[in-house]
């Protein structure tokens, strides 16, 4: 049996259909997905649909580099956080539970 993708498209569809944003807003966040999820195939395709709305190519990079600069202060959150775990887990009476090898 193929692959039924109906329950998802029918999804995606009713989600476009906001009325809550513009078609320009939703273009731009799903272009910033798409980037940060990195596929090529969806980025390019989305850059076209952005373009042919009239979102100007320095729009574009605007984006890219708002975009770049969240994924940066993601990664840098999570790196902070993991360190303090370890730290924290480190310094504590913690026995079996935070210990990477339980006995």
């Amino acid at each position: 049996m193929a692959y039924d993708d109906t329950l998802i498209v029918d999804h995606i569809k009713q989600t476009h259909n906001t009325e809550l944003l513009s078609e320009r807003e939703k273009h731009l966040v799903g272009l910033a997905v798409t980037m940060t999820r990195g596929c090529q195939v969806c980025t390019r395709n989305r850059i076209e649909k952005a373009r042919g709305i009239g979102i100007s190519d320095d729009e574009l990079n605007a984006l890219v580099a708002v975009t770049a600069a969240v994924n940066s202060g993601v990664t840098g959150a999570t790196a902070r956080v993991a360190f303090g775990m370890l730290e924290q887990e480190q310094t504590a009476e913690c026995g079996d539970v935070c210990s990477p090898n339980p006995e």
